[in-house]
């Protein structure tokens, strides 16, 4: 299959200019590039696509997790259409799970990858010592999620499962971390992944099988800013000023920013 060609956003970060007041203010900043997709070699990973319930049954997690609204609406808007263009065409689909409540091992995607890399054991913990009981649990009430939310996470998160618009279809590939995600790689050929999912600041770039694992694995890591969204705080949520920090990030670390348009076309360009 040839490579396809399309639109993508990279930054410009250069070049400082030393006689401003503030020398990064003579960056370039973000411009559009041709890019190319090699079809046999790229997929479309799905993270953290959760079902997070309806808003009555845990408000609690809702209060902590202020992204949800905007994440249910892309689930409903813009996976479907994304999902199909990418199951019609050569590209693999691969999902990436998390979490302590096991929702995908019971899947052929997930234990066919099972097969293809050998379970390592967890690390050991650090030591436990009751300062660091209680610094975690000052965190927990005065940082995130905050004491009068927590019970409404822990459910939450013990009945996690994946969006219906975003469950595996087939035998599509399931990893839970990024030795996993790997091992698909390798057995795809693939050595570059566009992730869709939530959040692109938080899971996408940190959690196991997300970008930082990947790229240590000598994958080229894309995103598609409709196919995802940001954990802000107070300053930054009118605007999704976190959203745009982190596309930032990912272009300037990791891979390229496709428009969801332009995506979805170059997939119907794809030719032998």
């Amino acid at each position: 299959m040839n490579p396809v060609r399309l639109p993508a956003q990279l930054y410009r970060q250069f070049d400082a200019d030393p006689a401003r007041a503030v020398p990064g203010e003579g960056y370039g900043g973000w411009h559009t590039v041709e890019a190319e997709l090699a079809p046999r070699h790229t997929a479309l990973v799905v993270m953290h696509a959760w079902d997070s319930g309806q808003p009555h049954e845990f408000p609690g997690w809702r209060r902590a997790v202020e992204y949800t609204p905007r994440a249910d609406q892309i689930l409903r808007e813009v996976f479907p259409p994304l999902l199909a263009a990418v199951r019609r065409s050569p590209l693999p689909v691969f999902h990436v799970v998390g979490g302590d409540h096991d929702y995908w091992s019971h899947l052929p995607g997930y234990q066919q990858t099972a097969l293809l890399v050998r379970e390592v054991p967890a690390p050991p913990l650090a030591l436990r010592d009751p300062v660091l009981e209680r610094m975690q649990q000052l965190r927990s009430e005065q940082g995130t999620p905050g004491k009068h939310n927590a019970t409404d996470v822990a459910a939450g998160f013990a009945r996690l499962d994946f969006a219906p618009p975003a469950r595996p279809t087939g035998a599509e590939g399931i990893a839970k971390d990024g030795a996993q995600l790997a091992a698909l790689c390798r057995a795809h050929g693939i050595n570059h992944l566009v992730y869709a999912g939530f959040a692109l600041n938080w899971c996408l770039l940190m959690s196991p099988g997300g970008m930082v694992d990947m790229a240590r694995h000598g994958c080229l890591c894309s995103t598609i800013p409709e196919a995802t969204t940001a954990v802000e705080n107070a300053a930054t949520a009118r605007e999704q000023r976190e959203k745009q920090q982190a596309l930032w990030r990912v272009a300037l670390e990791f891979g390229f920013v496709f428009a969801l348009d332009d995506f979805v076309g170059a997939l119907t360009r794809i030719s032998p």
